[in-house]
């Protein structure tokens, strides 16, 4: 028996899920959470063998989700539904050691078969998001991602320095370097267009 905790802001998909999953498959569905503040405390507490969170909804997203719950169990086993594979998002998603992506159109059994893929250690993309994903024309280095990515969260270059133990000068150097690729002049402009462009 597998046993799942369910995240999802679509009352009617999760309930859904919650429904059909164990008729699927030897599944348990210990609990649903509808945001990922709730998903990041239910996972927490019922300590599933298998996560299943959206990757979009309200509030703390799915990857910040995933992030929080990565400090406390650095094992948990994760599937992530999505409807836009973006490049940006499903490498930060494969960095924070994501292991399943699924299509949120998928049939039930089918991220039933996945959750069970998963939970037997290994791992799984749906061909779909897998097509999506290669199409990449990123032009930012990882630690231009990361630099960016901190200054969309609103911190200054001092807090992103000490955030990713490096020196200002090399946050920096990163940043006019991203500001460059980007054609912007302030990092937040090129915060702001890397998103725009899905590569955050």
């Amino acid at each position: 028996m597998t046993t799942v905790v369910l995240a999802d802001d679509e009352a009617l998909l999760r309930s859904a899920l919650a429904a059909l999953l164990p008729m699927e498959g030897e599944i348990t569905v210990l609990a649903e959470a509808e945001e990922g503040g709730s998903a990041v405390e239910a996972t927490l507490l019922h300590r599933p063998d298998v996560l299943v969170i959206d990757l979009e909804m309200p509030g703390v997203d799915g990857l910040d989700a995933v992030a929080r719950i990565r400090r406390e169990l650095p094992e948990q086993v994760i599937l992530m539904l999505t409807r836009h594979a973006r490049p940006g998002v499903l490498r930060r998603a494969l960095k924070l050691g994501v292991q399943g992506f699924v299509s949120k159109s998928a049939e039930p059994a089918h991220i039933a078969t996945v959750v069970g893929t998963l939970h037997e250690g290994r791992r799984w993309i749906d061909p779909d998001v897998s097509a999506l994903a290669v199409i990449d024309d990123c032009p930012l280095t990882d630690r231009e991602i990361d630099v960016l990515q901190e200054t969309g969260e609103g911190y200054s270059v001092a807090e992103i320095a000490a955030r990713l133990h490096l020196a200002q000068g090399t946050v920096r150097n990163y940043l006019s370097s991203a500001m460059q690729k980007t054609q912007t002049r302030t990092r937040h402009e090129a915060a702001r267009y890397a998103r725009e462009h899905d590569w955050l």
